[in-house]
């Protein structure tokens, strides 16, 4: 049951070299008319207003720039106007970018977008503030977007209607439109050279790049990353092949640990072209998504190698490509090809490598049943009775592999470091993605535009309402764990889970069940102390207290993507790569989804809801690339 206000510490770690992203100032909402919208105009009329002005910009009529924009305004670009990412505040900015862009920008016209009830012209409200939403079509020179604009009155310029956010995102190339859809192919396809082939022939020979055949896009792993991209990238045309070191696709997911269930629902986690079936479950067990992942492959008619390593890798700068040494298994068979892809794909997660503290003192004199990273733990051994657990970390996976082993009898511990944002699935549901990502929300594409139109410094500041109802509504739950001496933030500034996602990779859990144990002290806690050794059967905090242990797991998190280009293509690559993860100046995410610093080279990864959005970016970009519509 929920009490008054509620207040927790902010929590603003940011990853190395990253930014804490500054938090958007609002228009005064007292500025918003009475009336809303004001009797004597419409929503279509308010929008066919701004949208006749932004044209008249984006043909050089730059002195009306202050007529459309808000000073406290933010322009969200995905491709429209560069081959890049920006997000530019406030008219002056905005007016640099356009004039900066190549030949003013690719972006040559916005109308409005009425191709359905959702889309049109609406008052909604945003935040403390009344605005009028659309959803925008967008024409560029080279392609065809989507976007959308949420305009407030500023009474302050005589109730003239403008522009607080406006979102600008690439869909298509012209004449490169993905294969769906009138342009599916007809499934009869033949030629001479087929002799007698039917379609399952041609599969396989498609899918081991038979007759000297070259992929132009090989991708290193075939979770969510790979897969969405791969599948974007078939659809236009271009030869893929994902390489997974595991047996079977989806084994990224089977094994992890043994009760894990996805803690983001359904509805946000559809992939490209193939939504998960009606009757799925909100939240998805691992092994059920590891089956649908195999399925989706299969489907979908992707080639993917698994049982296959890169060995070598090498880029040539006169070719524009790569040569790449592959260890493939396949029949009980080894065997190692060498191809010449033109660009690689990382996709092993963007998390990176597992980060074990391996230089603890004694970590080698440990003599219980167990003591591994969380990425390779299962479940609890049997025969569990007396046993004592301690799991160090607590977030996602750290609460759940506390609750496993709870449920299977130990003593368990948790050795919680620092603090950890909290928030029960329900609530969250509720207050961020309730009539958006739900069951009677609009087509997942769609929701994908909402939620991506609103840049990450106004979004910041959002998220910090959003996170104080939110934190409202489970305080009883979240004063509970301060009881119970366990640390709980709220966040970058205050700005909750998805900010500090975005900001750090981690550092919350959305809870299950788990803390509900942490409060009755069935799961106990040790709060604010680093592991300063390891002895035979226990593990020394930096207190001087001792925990004893039969069994430890680090749930310590992951190192950065940039560490795992490292380990696979060496120094020199991962020395001429930006940083992955966290936030650039602008606030957009670096070296994710975009170009990395290192041509024919891309890093690619995210929850599922981010691997459908930006798996549509990343391969336009290279089909521009492949077809000259820019350099690599």
């Amino acid at each position: 049951m929920a009490t008054g206000a509620v207040q927790f510490p902010p929590s603003n770690i940011v990853l190395p070299g990253s930014r804490l992203l500054p938090t958007a100032p609002f228009p005064d909402p007292h500025s918003t008319p009475s009336s809303f919208p004001p009797p004597s105009t419409s929503p279509r009329s308010i929008v066919d207003d701004w949208v006749f002005l932004f044209n008249n910009l984006l043909s050089g009529e730059h002195a009306s720039i202050t007529k459309l924009f808000f000073k406290e305004s933010c322009w969200r670009d995905l491709l429209c106007m560069t081959w890049d990412f920006h997000t530019l505040q406030g008219p002056e900015q905005i007016l640099r970018f356009i004039q900066s862009s190549p030949q003013g920008g690719q972006l040559t016209s916005v109308s409005l977008d009425d191709s359905s009830a959702h889309k049109f012209p609406q008052a909604s409200g945003f935040g403390s503030l009344k605005a009028v939403q659309t959803f925008l079509k967008i024409e560029t020179s080279t392609g065809r977007g989507e976007g959308l604009v949420r305009l407030v009155s500023d009474t302050n310029d005589g109730g003239r209607w403008k522009a607080l956010t406006l979102f600008t995102t690439l869909k298509e190339l012209k004449g490169y439109e993905e294969n769906i859809r009138s342009r599916r192919p007809r499934g009869t396809e033949s030629s001479l050279e087929d002799r007698g082939r039917n379609w399952k022939d041609r599969l396989v020979a498609q899918q081991n790049f038979e007759g000297g055949r070259q992929p132009i896009v090989l991708i290193l792993g075939a979770g969510q990353g790979g897969l969405t991209v791969a599948a974007r990238l078939k659809q236009l045309g271009l030869e893929t092949l994902i390489i997974d070191r595991n047996p079977r696709v989806g084994d990224n997911w089977r094994n992890r640990y043994h009760q894990l269930v996805l803690h983001d629902s359904v509805w946000y986690d559809h992939m490209p072209y193939l939504n998960f079936p009606p009757n799925w479950p909100v939240f998805t067990p691992k092994d059920k998504l590891a089956d649908w992942f195999e399925y989706y492959a299969g489907v979908l008619e992707l080639n993917v190698w698994t049982n296959t390593t890169l060995e070598t890798s090498e880029w040539s700068e006169s070719t524009r490509q790569w040569t790449v040494t592959l260890a493939r298994e396949k029949d009980g068979k080894k065997e190692n090809r060498t191809l010449h892809p033109r660009h690689v794909i990382l996709a092993t997660g963007h998390s990176g490598e597992p980060y074990f503290p391996s230089r603890i003192a004694g970590i080698d004199d440990f003599r219980g049943d167990l003591l591994i990273h969380s990425s390779q733990f299962t479940t609890p051994r049997g025969k569990s009775k007396g046993k004592k657990a301690v799991v160090v970390g607590c977030c996602n996976s750290g609460h759940d592999i506390a609750r496993d082993y709870y449920d299977h009898g130990y003593d368990v511990t948790m050795v919680q470091r620092s603090s950890t944002l909290v928030l029960t699935s329900d609530t969250l549901s509720e207050v961020t993605m309730k009539g958006l990502y739900a069951e009677d929300g609009p087509p997942v594409e769609d929701a994908d535009i909402v939620n991506m139109s609103i840049p990450n410094p106004i979004a910041k500041r959002l998220h910090i309402q959003a996170t104080s109802e939110m934190m409202r509504r489970d305080s009883t739950l979240l004063h509970g764990l301060t009881a119970a001496g366990f640390a709980v933030d709220s966040g970058p500034d205050g700005a909750g889970l998805y900010m500090k996602y975005l900001s750090r990779g981690g550092g919350y859990y959305i809870d299950v069940g788990a803390s509900q144990l942490i409060v009755d002290k069935k799961i106990k806690i040790k709060q604010g102390h680093d592991v300063k050794s390891i002895k035979a059967r226990s593990l020394v905090l930096a207190d001087g207290s001792e925990l004893e242990a039969d069994e430890i797991v680090f749930a310590t998190g992951y190192q950065n993507m940039r560490e795992t280009a490292r380990k696979v293509f060496g120094d020199e690559l991962a020395e001429s790569v930006h940083d992955v993860w966290g936030f650039d100046d602008e606030g957009e995410t670096r070296g994710m989804w975009r170009r990395s610093g290192h041509p024919g080279f891309w890093f690619f990864g995210g929850n599922l809801a981010l691997c459908r959005f930006y798996s549509r970016l990343l391969a336009l970009q290279i089909k521009a690339i492949e077809v000259g519509l820019t350099r690599g």
